[in-house]
């Protein structure tokens, strides 16, 4: 018989223990070694077989271990240390404190959050990013609440069948064997929030509190007694069910998140948030949560919109235009329209946020990203090629706008070193580097630290690989039905001593997980080499309803099967964290290839590269930017090829070349000081020195404060005070303008310089007239583009310079007028507009409006001399 209800029964703790509970339930451990070192003395042997869990290390450890404890001093005197570092850690002043006018406290808003394998609440790269984004803001002392929902399954757990299919489970998950708390109210009930649906019905949630260092984790648990069996299973799983399914569980998360944070703050005393970043577009619906809010307090829709967006950051993950939440729209007037309208948030206008209305969108669908963008006055990318590559596909929301000004920028991502960096790498750095691990700085350092002690910790990193691979790799096959007699080979599968690439992501097509599989004999060939032998680790999940996911994972499994090869390509299944950890820290080289540009950031490389590792990759991501051609291998991109399958062809023939001829040509010669590879570890450290300080999180969530949380709050406060008559202003303002824009115009352009051949240094003048129907020249900015024009007269990464001394013409006609330098010497254009102008907006395109020439207007009759 099988039990309808799961539930983990821990052992009672004697008193000199309790603090064990203190630390078990603050996942600051998960990044802590002192705590972690603590916790395996408690049972070594079941640390390990409870797979470095703490909660199930407590809920499983006797009695009699725990009697035997209690007397033992040394023990004792640890845990008082580690309690006492932790309360020291949460509550002293760090890096935040020292700031001014910054935000009293930010709302991170995210579907999934990979904070330890133990709390299984992520898929992927975002889920990962996200929990590195709390574990530093702790780290650094900022003070943000995160808020996400409670999976009762997570994500899936993977196998393989015996013919290679990727198989899924969900199993089951208890909250109370997990390291959280429930919040209560003050009479001991558990708190709860509500979310309207049709029908007159609610979608209650309670909420999950995770102790992330300093950082609260707010999970919302759909599981309660007072919804309907299809309310309570919104939280069943992550990415799981139907569209409706997808659609309440981001309800949830946004308006059910905005009222947990509401219910916590009150609850706690802890400040309520002046900015609020939703990461990615699961999160959108917050913002009209935060409108009903601004509503309520006696602003309009439009008052309460401003009000919302000059607090919100919205960060954009993905290039793919597939990988955006896109909802039909008689779904969402379904659920926000009806019989479950509010007055204050009407239908049309909920649906207007999420329109795709430019010129090839879909008006039959509800866009969350879009949504998000104009809900946010603060929208970024997560690299610098992400960030052009979302100009381009967003550019449709600002019309007129050249790509490089449409207002989306980018902070590229970054990760928590103390959470990915091996023990030994740290314990290294420590010994010969303080500075870095102390203050961060340093970097330049690793140059002095002896070659053959990177060797040796880098050799050690590769045997521990090594023997957790062939582990996986046993009970792999034990799933897939092998018996002990056919699993001897394993034993002898990877080499500590052999070159060791790894390959590990999610499975979608764009990631191209097969690209080395292109020519089967070559990759055998490289593998198999007697003088310079390779070895490959793979691993990754396909989306339950991504058959061809699927398929490519069968292709790999199918390969590595090969008893020629598979004692040097393996696939592990099951991705998750520890696995991660594990790859990312004993791996010589990492190889990503995707489809260029189609990768937003990715980080796993940059996990490597902190390991002292090497990066084999598409210059796509955050390697596009920071790739120097010392650090690591660039694989050419065909990227210009029309046929797929020959920009594979060419990709995977680039791949092998740079494996032969490059990588494995350094790894293997040994002319260094005691048999090391000198040159495979001069680059290795100058990866480490370079890099160093641009992949770790604290740099990325420095650029997250002091360029959009910080200048959100002050945009908030200006908004806010005084009642919110800086809303009111700039709603009244934006309304005038959008209504008065089609009598703007440009009437006509001219310069003094006109039919002379200009020289450098000289400046032009330029006088633009301008037709402004019911507004006033303050509204406005006149600007004249100027700079490089291409063959084609298009203005290239053009100067702006705002013409003033507005003279008044009549009739709402206006001169304006600016002297041009002319400081470059080349074929030179320029241009006029006029944006609208106010000192709220954070940009001349936020509000999407232009008015150019009626046709181009330049100065290209020869070359400045």
């Amino acid at each position: 018989m099988k039990a309808i209800r799961r539930f983990t029964v821990r052992s009672v703790l004697p008193e000199p223990l309790q603090p064990l509970e203190e630390l078990v339930l603050n996942l600051r451990w998960s990044w802590h070694p002192e705590t972690l070192e603590l916790f395996e003395s408690v049972d070594p042997d079941l640390w390990e077989a409870t797979r470095h869990d703490p909660v199930r290390l407590l809920g499983e450890v006797s009695p009699e271990r725990l009697s035997a404890l209690t007397g033992d001093r040394r023990f004792l005197r640890a845990l008082g240390d580690a309690v006492d570092d932790l309360r020291e850690y949460v509550t002293a002043p760090r890096w935040y404190q020292r700031l001014t006018d910054a935000p009293t406290a930010i709302a991170y808003f995210s579907p999934e959050y990979g904070i330890a394998a133990a709390l299984p609440q992520y898929s992927g790269g975002l889920g990962i990013l996200a929990g590195d984004h709390l574990k530093t803001a702790s780290d650094l002392g900022v003070p943000i609440v995160g808020v996400g929902l409670l999976y009762r399954h997570g994500y899936f757990s993977q196998s393989l069948s015996p013919d290679g299919w990727q198989q899924e489970r969900y199993p089951p998950i208890d909250p109370a064997g997990l390291p959280l708390t429930l919040l209560r109210e003050a009479d001991g009930t558990p708190a709860r929030v509500g979310v309207g649906l049709p029908e007159g019905r609610t979608l209650s949630a309670q909420i999950w509190i995770a102790k992330v260092g300093r950082v609260p984790l707010l999970l919302l648990d759909s599981d309660v007694e007072e919804n309907d069996p299809v309310a309570r299973d919104v939280t069943d799983r992550l990415y799981g069910g139907g569209t409706d399914h997808r659609l309440l569980q981001e309800m949830l998360l946004g308006i059910g998140g905005v009222r947990a944070i509401r219910a916590y703050s009150r609850i706690t005393g802890n400040a309520a948030p002046e900015v609020f970043h939703t990461n990615e577009g699961h999160a959108g619906f917050l913002g009209l949560e935060r409108i009903r809010e601004y509503i309520e307090q006696g602003l309009t829709f439009d008052e309460a919109l401003e009000a919302t967006r000059a607090g919100t950051v919205f960060t954009t993950h993905t290039p793919v235009p597939a990988g955006i939440d896109r909802f039909p729209r008689e779904l969402i007037e379904r659920y926000f329209g009806g019989s479950n309208e509010e007055g204050s948030l009407p239908a049309d206008r909920i649906l207007a946020l999420g329109a795709e209305s430019y010129e090839e969108g879909d008006p039959a669908v509800f866009n969350m990203a879009v949504m998000g963008m104009r809900l946010a006055q603060r929208v970024n990318g997560v690299s610098e090629l992400h960030g052009h590559v979302s100009r381009e596909m967003f550019g449709g929301l600002w019309p007129g706008f050249d790509t490089d000004e449409v207002p989306i920028g980018s902070i590229t991502n970054g990760v928590h070193g103390s959470t990915w960096v091996a023990p030994e790498i740290i314990d290294l750095a420590r010994r010969e580097l303080p500075d870095i691990v102390e203050l961060g700085r340093g970097w330049e350092g690793v140059e002095k630290v002896p070659a053959a002690e990177i060797w040796r910790i880098r050799r050690t990193l590769r045997a521990r690989l090594v023997e957790d691979a062939r582990r996986r790799l046993r009970e792999s096959w034990r799933q897939r039905g092998a018996s002990e007699a056919e699993l001897t080979w394993i034993d002898d599968a990877l080499d500590p001593d052999v070159l060791t690439i790894g390959f590990a992501r999610r499975v979608p097509s764009y990631k191209r997980l097969t690209l080395m599989l292109r020519d089967p004999e070559r990759l055998k060939s490289i593998l198999l080499d007697p003088e310079r032998p390779v070895q490959i680790i793979i691993a990754g999940k396909a989306h339950p309803a991504d058959e061809g996911g699927k398929r490519l994972i069968q292709d790999i499994v199918r390969f590595s099967d090969d008893p020629a090869v598979r004692h040097r390509i393996v696939f592990l299944p099951d991705y998750d964290m520890a696995l991660g950890q594990s790859l990312v820290q004993g791996c010589d080289v990492w190889m990503n290839n995707p489809l260029r540009p189609l990768e937003a950031c990715g980080t796993s490389g940059m996990k490597v590269a902190l390991n002292g590792g090497l990066n084999l990759s598409i210059r796509d991501g955050w390697w596009d930017e920071w790739f120097d051609g010392n650090n690591g291998w660039a694989i050419p991109s065909a990227d210009r090829a029309d046929d797929p399958d020959r920009r594979d062809d060419i990709e995977a023939q680039a791949l092998y070349e740079l494996i032969e001829d490059h990588v494995t040509a350094l790894f293997y010669d040994r002319a260094g000081e005691g048999g090391t590879p000198r040159r495979w570890l001069e680059m290795v450290k100058h990866t480490l020195a370079s890099l160093g300080p641009k992949v770790l999180a604290g740099r990325m969530l420095r650029d997250y404060v002091q360029e959009l949380y910080a200048p959100a709050a002050a945009s908030a406060r200006r908004l806010s005070a005084d009642g919110n008559a800086g809303a009111k202003a700039l709603a009244t303002w934006r309304h005038r303008v959008a209504k008065a824009w089609p009598a703007v115009s440009v009437e006509h352009v001219e310069s003094t310089e006109a039919g002379k051949t200009p020289h450098l240094g000289t400046r032009l003048t330029v006088r633009a007239t301008v037709q402004l129907g019911e507004l006033r020249p303050d509204d406005v900015a006149v600007e004249v583009a100027y700079g490089r024009v291409d063959d084609h007269d298009a203005l290239v990464q053009p100067s702006y310079l705002e013409l003033s001394e507005a003279e008044d013409l009549g009739e709402s006609r206006f001169r304006f007028t600016g002297e041009v330098p002319l400081d470059r010497t080349g074929p030179f254009g320029y241009s006029v507009r006029v944006v609208p102008r106010h000192d709220l907006l954070a940009s001349r395109a936020e509000t999407g409006l232009i008015a150019l020439p009626p046709a181009p207007i330049g100065m290209t009759n020869g070359d400045l001399r």
